[in-house]
């Protein structure tokens, strides 16, 4: 075997174990965040919070633009806001700059919930990962991003 196609080898054994490693962190993630969408409202299903949590940075803002930013069907939000609504984690207004549309945010109580999720999630995973020194957090950070990007491209 040439110094080349043991490379290719690795690198291809490399991308197996890479897509093993992230597959295990997915299923974690979904675990975690149905966690945090209960922590929120015991009745908060996991789409509808990370919903809420993208209107919650983003608004107040439109349904239409959620749906196009998120890349979810109209109809898919239309049933999370009105999920949103019945738990009391969202307010709806008129737009001031069309009487037609409403603007979505999340209510002071959903951003209290929000903050203090956040907060609690933060100190867990503090004490996972506290024996890693903040330099190789920083690089994870670094490399997840640099994956996350090639990825969007």
């Amino acid at each position: 075997m040439t110094a080349a196609s043991a490379a290719r080898v690795d690198r291809a054994e490399l991308l197996v174990d890479l897509e093993r490693e992230v597959g295990v962190m997915v299923r974690r993630l979904r675990r975690v965040l149905g966690e945090r969408a209960r922590a929120v409202h015991p009745d908060l299903q996991t789409s509808t919070y990370l919903l809420l949590t993208w209107v919650d940075k983003h608004g107040p803002v439109r349904a239409s633009a959620v749906a196009e930013s998120l890349g979810i069907d109209k109809g898919a939000i239309s049933r999370q806001v009105q999920h949103l609504l019945e738990l009391g984690l969202l307010d709806r207004t008129p737009d001031p700059d069309d009487g037609r549309a409403t603007l979505l945010s999340a209510n002071d109580e959903a951003k209290a919930r929000l903050v203090e999720v956040s907060h609690a999630s933060r100190l867990w995973l503090d004490g996972k990962l506290g024996d890693l020194p903040d330099a190789e957090v920083a690089d994870f950070v670094r490399l997840l991003g640099r994956y996350n990007a090639a990825l969007d491209a």
